[in-house]
């Protein structure tokens, strides 16, 4: 027989459609005794080795990504494509039926995230080249998700933050192509919010990259952008292979763009 109290101290903590992992149980007062028990009545259900749920819980990525968001003790979000998919911003482009969840973080993702039976996949992207640790810390750059009325919100880019992520990732993971009409659609960025990130990149290929396909697309905002405040690098930048040199950014880009 389970604690009562200790039963109800375990919905608090471990929300319905949430996932725990058996240390961070620990760590919240649990005893090893009590999750061992709990898993024999079937009170919580193994996942995976070391990672549990409660029973009839309904597992979804969002509440996979929410979990790590709260056991985590380092900045990780939801952004990239993943980012601009939730803001409405980059379905119409998605491939397939499985979804490719993209997680960004300065340290790697446990090996279990991808070991639980969900029919999605999640990837990671490191952040020591991207973003400083000031800007992976600061919530103004992220948004939330109430995807569970009972279960904290999940935490991701805002659309700024996102396509500066996503264009880290041209054009071995996104094409040109695929970056080009998502940059067509971002008419209503904040240009106040892209300066301060772009001021922040570590990224050279990023920001160029970016101020091409800004200067490409000439929405509103790119007007507000002070690029000579940015620090850009020197010399020519190798993106496209077989490519153009694009004499402003002085970057190689497809021949056909």
């Amino acid at each position: 027989m389970l604690n009562t109290e200790a039963r109800r101290q375990l919905q608090k903590v471990l929300p319905l459609d949430m996932i725990a992992t058996k240390s961070w149980l620990e760590a919240q007062g649990f005893s090893l005794h009590f999750l061992d028990n709990a898993v024999r009545n079937h009170t919580l259900l193994p996942l995976v080795a070391g990672v549990y749920a409660r029973q009839e819980m309904r597992l979804s990525w969002k509440g996979i990504v929410t979990s790590l968001q709260i056991m985590s003790d380092l900045a990780i979000h939801l952004g990239g494509l993943s980012a601009l998919e939730l803001e409405g911003l980059g379905h119409y482009m998605s491939i397939g039926n499985t979804p490719r969840i993209q997680l960004y973080s300065d340290t790697a993702l446990p090996r279990w995230l991808n070991r639980i039976d969900i029919p999605a996949q999640f990837e990671w992207h490191g952040t020591r080249r991207l973003w400083p640790q000031a800007v992976m810390q600061d919530r103004k750059y992220l948004r939330q998700n109430t995807w569970q009325a009972s279960c904290p919100p999940l935490h991701y880019s805002c659309p700024e933050k996102a396509v500066l992520e996503l264009l880290a990732d041209v054009p071995k993971k996104i094409s040109f192509e695929h970056a080009d009409q998502l940059m067509q659609g971002m008419s209503n960025l904040s240009p106040r919010k892209l300066d301060a990130l772009l001021k922040a990149c570590d990224s050279i290929k990023v920001k160029r990259l970016f101020l091409w396909l800004a200067e490409k697309h000439q929405h509103a905002w790119f007007k507000h952008l002070a690029p000579d405040q940015y620090e850009l690098g020197t010399g020519k930048r190798l993106i496209a292979k077989g490519g153009r040199l694009e004499p402003t950014w002085q970057i190689t880009v497809p021949k056909e763009m």
